[in-house]
């Protein structure tokens, strides 16, 4: 798919109705579900009329797209969706959700703000914040939400009230503040601080147990504890108070100088190091796996219910292995579908090589799209369905080589058909000019090449039906005596059993080359299962190297606050990282 013709203009994924109902738009589902690509999803949220959607546009390479909304109405009603291209990485699609603004007083009701960040969450690789000021406890009051998630969000459909969140690191999205119109000096105690170090000073976690350190640490706690990286961009005013009013009007030159640089640094680190969206076990999302996902949250929503990552993951990859039995079966039968017009292939084993051709790329289809295959349950069910198709096509093989057979021997036996008919072998010496003609219907039949795996069988029909012709010129010849009729009967016979003999021969060695085949299939099979899983255990250890590096940082950060509690706490989940058993997936 080509993402830019196919979106021109955002399009609004999920309609919030009123404030009080979230619904599905089909026409951004169908644009997902044309994505085959991995998508790389980024998000951002925050209170509304604070510059979210510029950001987007500038993402998406473009001046307008997501309504900026230039008054004090909140323009973005939901989520919005705009996929293009992605800049900087090759076969990948960018995906942009721009979220209507949190707080809007026009709601009324704001219950559903809570949902809308959370599907933010669920949805992206890359959550963006965006807030006004500086990061004070009035912006990390906007967070709020952040706190919300444990409620909200449900990991495994079994937990049994159990702690998850020590694997929302796992699948949650990286996390950027983006601090707009910031006019304070980057300094701290005296000296100059990074963005980033800005960012985590404004994290730390006051010691204390009352309610009020309680609540100041929570949303920060989550933030750290959550997401699997932070980083924290600052912006200056992009330009006058009466000018931002035409924001996206205004060409660069009319902005800030500050503020155009840092906006094309935010644009060039969320390009670069942008992740890509991935399900626990580093399963790449394509977009039509985020259609699927974000319909599932939806409806679960919807039914009143938590959305569970288990359970969505689950229904994910049944429709997920079912499409890949239908797309590798579909790949087995378009590819023997071209060699059908090669039909009749000289050998069995000619055949059998274009099967194993057309198997092995069935297989990679299926491997490629298909996860979670429980037991090898689909696997099993597209063996058996590419095993029914091999048997439709040595069919098709076969009734080629018999039509083309039939009609080389219909064509050969011209002459020898004439003479019967005619009864040109029905008198004294006939016999002989009938074994003349016979023998040159055997040599051009037997010169022509090409005629397949039915070739001996087709002839020796041919001379069955006319075995009782050639007996009865054989015994009305009367230049032959008894003797001389018995030799040439005799003759016959052997020379009957001995294609017959050829024939069985054949079929067994046809017969043990399926059964070859059968046991090479099974060890393909196994072979390429091996390779995936082996290749799934790696990303496994991969990923969970990450967790115990993010998990060691924050660790720092808890012993640095003077939390021993929550020190040991993440030691312990460390320990069970590092463990040599097999984990077991979140939604394994």
């Amino acid at each position: 798919m080509n993402s830019k013709m196919a979106m021109s203009r955002p399009v609004c994924l999920i309609e919030n109705r009123d404030g009080i109902e979230l619904v599905i738009n089909e026409e951004a589902m169908k644009i997902l579900s044309k994505i085959v690509q991995p998508v790389v999803v980024t998000a951002i949220v925050g209170k509304y009329r604070t510059g979210k959607s510029y950001l987007m546009n500038k993402l998406a390479g473009q001046r307008t797209g997501f309504a900026l909304g230039s008054t004090i109405q909140s323009k973005t009603k939901g989520i919005w969706m705009w996929c293009v291209d992605h800049p900087s990485k090759p076969g990948h699609t960018l995906v942009l959700l721009d979220t209507e603004g949190l707080g809007d007083v026009e709601k009324g009701d704001s219950k559903n703000d809570a949902w809308i960040f959370c599907l933010a969450v669920l949805m992206s690789s890359n959550f963006v914040f965006n807030s006004i000021g500086t990061i004070d406890q009035q912006s990390m009051d906007q967070l709020h939400y952040v706190t919300e998630l444990t409620k909200r969000i449900r990991l495994t459909s079994s937990s049994k009230g159990e702690d998850e969140t020590s694997e929302f690191k796992r699948i949650f999205p990286s996390f950027t503040w983006c601090v707009r119109d910031f006019t304070l000096m980057l300094e701290q105690d005296g000296k100059n601080v990074t963005e980033d170090e800005y960012l985590m000073n404004a994290l730390k976690l006051k010691k204390g147990s009352n309610k009020a350190t309680m609540d100041y640490n929570m949303p920060r706690e989550c933030i750290l504890h959550f997401f699997h990286s932070h980083k924290c961009f600052v912006f200056d005013r992009p330009a006058s108070r009466k000018k931002l009013q035409h924001l996206e009007e205004l060409e660069e030159s009319e902005l800030e100088e500050d503020f155009v640089e840092q906006a094309g640094k935010f644009c060039a680190f969320m390009h670069k190091e942008g992740h890509v969206k991935t399900l626990p076990g580093g399963i790449l999302v394509t977009g039509r796996l985020l259609g699927n996902l974000t319909d599932s949250y939806v409806k679960a929503i919807q039914s009143g219910s938590v959305p569970c990552m288990e359970n969505a993951v689950l229904a994910l990859a049944e429709l997920e292995n079912m499409g890949a039995v239908k797309d590798a079966l579909s790949k087995y039968d378009s590819i023997m579908s071209q060699y059908v017009k090669t039909f009749p292939t000289e050998t069995n084993e000619e055949f059998l090589n274009m099967h194993r051709e057309c198997e092995v790329k069935a297989l990679e289809v299926f491997m490629a799209r298909s996860f979670m295959d429980e037991n090898q349950k689909y696997q099993t069910e597209l063996k058996k369905l590419i095993d029914k198709k091999m048997k439709e096509f040595t069919e098709c093989n076969m009734k080629a080589s018999e039509d083309l057979c039939r009609a080389l021997i219909e064509e050969f036996s011209k002459t020898l058909e004439t003479g019967i008919s005619e009864g040109e072998y029905s008198k004294p010496g006939g016999h002989k000019l009938y074994l003349i003609e016979k023998m040159n219907l055997l040599e051009e039949y037997n010169l022509q090449s090409g005629k397949g795996i039915k070739a001996l069988e087709v002839l020796q029909n041919y001379l069955n039906d006319k075995r009782a012709v050639e007996d009865a010129i054989l015994r009305a010849d009367q230049t032959l005596t008894e003797k001389e009729k018995q030799i040439a009967e005799e003759q016959a016979k052997a020379e009957a059993s001995k294609r017959e003999k050829e024939i069985i021969e054949e079929n067994n060695r046809r017969l043990q080359q399926c059964l070859e085949d059968q046991k090479r299939s099974f060890q393909q099979n196994e072979k390429m299962l091996k390779d995936k899983m082996e290749e799934q255990e790696r990303k496994m250890r991969q990923e969970n190297e990450r967790l115990i590096q993010q998990k060691l940082q924050e660790q720092q950060v808890m012993l640095n606050a003077g939390f021993q509690d929550k020190f040991n706490a993440l030691q312990s989940e460390i320990a069970q990282l590092r463990a040599p058993k097999k984990r077991r997936c979140v939604v394994s």
